[in-house]
């Protein structure tokens, strides 16, 4: 996750008359490997030290675009249009266990 989508998510997330139970993020990244640092970074912070979330573990929900619980909140046409290719070549059950692996660390504080 660059510099900037951090510090848009920190400067979200630290806005005044938001609570965290009013946040999620959503992930698209194809790359499963790189979606999950990106998922660490806006739950326990930078691990690479180099942004703004640096050292700053906001414990946002995070969820991938993918995960098939998500689904259910968009419109069927509008995921079939923007997003149905990629379940034909993604374990999107994958996608799910492990970004509800990292929601749940976070929930256990």
């Amino acid at each position: 996750m660059d510099p900037e989508s951090q510090g848009n998510i920190k400067r979200i997330a630290e806005s005044e008359g938001l609570s965290k139970d009013q946040i999620i993020v959503v992930l698209g990244a194809s790359d499963i490997e790189g979606a999950e640092i990106s998922a660490e970074t806006v739950t326990f912070g930078d691990p690479s030290y180099t942004g703004p979330l640096a050292g700053v573990p906001l414990g946002l929900p995070v969820y991938h675009i993918l995960e098939p619980d998500l689904r259910q909140f968009i419109p069927e046409a509008v995921y079939e249009e923007n997003i149905g290719i990629w379940t034909m070549a993604a374990d999107t059950e994958e996608i799910g266990r492990r970004f509800k692996a990292i929601r749940e660390k976070v929930a256990k504080g």
